[in-house]
């Protein structure tokens, strides 16, 4: 059987736990948690004594902040203290501090929850924990060397009356182990209730985790569309520019004309077909003229009529536009491909700080999600930014995609 923490070792055979290595590591626990809680205690006091001693306002904030701040500094030495009965891992839910200099590391830790929730962990150690180890410690070792010295400590009773305390204080020393890895199992598991990351919190983490990836992602875009606008496509504009010249210069019943006239075309379907490749990658009128210029461009292109009706006062944050962007685009892409469409509208608005946008066709509807149409992954890249995406298609239309996007952070730019 694995045992995992104190508390878990209890339920091992007496002989087997006896002769484990639990009892003692939980009483090492203790110990430490005496010295840790004791030492806590002194220092707040030295911290409390000199701000007030000194009269100095920063001295007195300075103070203030230490102990406030004293409540990391314990949660860390408890975490790794913890190893000693409680072998499952209890990870650190501060959020990694990337601006540079202590004012920011202050300003993030002293935000967080988990801050003063460690705080208050350290407080309620140092106040009451620390020396309920101690009792315990203290009254296991006093009944141990009670009865184990009763001839030396007693020196008015008979050997015949001390001599069965001492036998006694042999099986009860063996027995005493189970209180002080029981007390030791609970102290960790209280610890762990108060130190753990809260599911809130490593949701709040994913996220920014996630939306770190993303945005990392479309700088990636932007730099792989940089790359072939101003590389690959300006060599392919020169490749066809030449060749259009090598056609004008032949004459007429070459045998070169025929391939270089097939080599002109092709090389103006490779630019064709990179261009599109471009704007599938970032899109450059997006950065240069917003969500309304972009979805645009893509609608003239499209295979079917595309009515657009944007009503926005200015333009998004960047993330905004790029996800409602690429909406569109797969929406547009479905509709030409699956919908059999006669006419598609696409509909944009800025409602209480949420862009709500809308991508209506009226083809055959029955589009499904599950199918691998491109919708979940829609789905997902709107949750970066806490927005949905949703699809009403009853089977006969029309079909009708809404996606609504959180807005953070004030707009800039003109009236679209």
């Amino acid at each position: 059987m694995a045992v995992h923490n104190a508390l878990e070792a209890l339920s091992l055979r007496p002989t087997v736990f006896l002769r484990s290595v639990w009892p003692w590591r939980s009483l090492a626990y203790l110990l430490c948690g005496v010295l840790i809680g004791w030492a806590t205690v002194v220092a707040v006091l030295a911290l409390l004594i000199a701000g007030t001693l000194l009269s100095v306002l920063v001295v007195g904030f300075a103070g203030f902040v230490a102990v406030v701040l004293s409540g990391i500094v314990v949660a860390r030495l408890e975490r790794r203290r913890l190893r000693l009965v409680d072998f499952a891992d209890l990870p650190d839910p501060h959020v990694p501090v990337t601006a540079p200099g202590i004012r920011a590391w202050l300003r993030v830790r002293l935000r967080e929850e988990v801050t003063w929730r460690e705080l208050g962990y350290a407080a309620l150690s140092a106040g009451l924990l620390c020396w309920m180890d101690a009792l315990v410690i203290g009254g296991v070792g006093y009944t141990i060397i009670a009865l184990l010295g009763a001839p030396w400590f007693i020196d008015d009773e008979p050997l015949s009356t001390s001599l069965p305390l001492t036998m006694l204080g042999v099986p009860l020393t063996v027995v005493l182990a189970y209180p002080i890895t029981a007390w030791a199992g609970a102290r960790a598991a209280m610890a762990r209730a108060m130190l753990a990351p809260r599911t809130d919190e490593r949701l709040v983490e994913v996220t920014r985790s996630r939306a770190r990836l993303v945005d990392a992602f479309e700088v990636e875009r932007r730099r792989i569309e940089r790359d072939l606008h101003d590389g690959a496509q300006q060599r392919l504009v020169a490749l066809s520019m030449q060749l259009g010249l090598a056609r004008l210069e032949l004459p007429d019943g070459s045998p070169a004309a025929e391939p270089i006239a097939a080599a002109h075309e092709l090389a103006k379907q490779a630019l064709t077909e990179l261009r599109e490749l471009i704007r599938g990658v970032h899109p450059q009128v997006l950065t240069g003229r917003g969500l309304a210029a972009a979805v645009g461009e893509v609608a003239s292109t499209a295979p079917l009529p595309v009515d657009l009706d944007f009503a926005l006062p200015g333009r998004l944050p960047p993330a905004v536009e790029i996800t409602a962007y690429f909406v569109a685009v797969e929406a547009l892409t479905n509709i030409a491909k699956h919908s059999g469409a006669a006419r598609a509208a696409v509909t944009a608005r800025l409602v209480r700080d949420r862009l709500l946008l809308e991508v209506r066709d009226d083809g055959r509807g029955g589009a499904d999600p599950s199918t691998g149409s491109g919708l979940v992954g829609l789905a997902d890249r709107a949750a970066v930014l806490d927005g949905t995406v949703t699809v009403s298609s009853p089977v006969g239309g029309p079909t009708v995609l809404r996606a609504e996007i959180p807005v953070a952070g004030a707009m800039t730019g003109e009236s679209s």
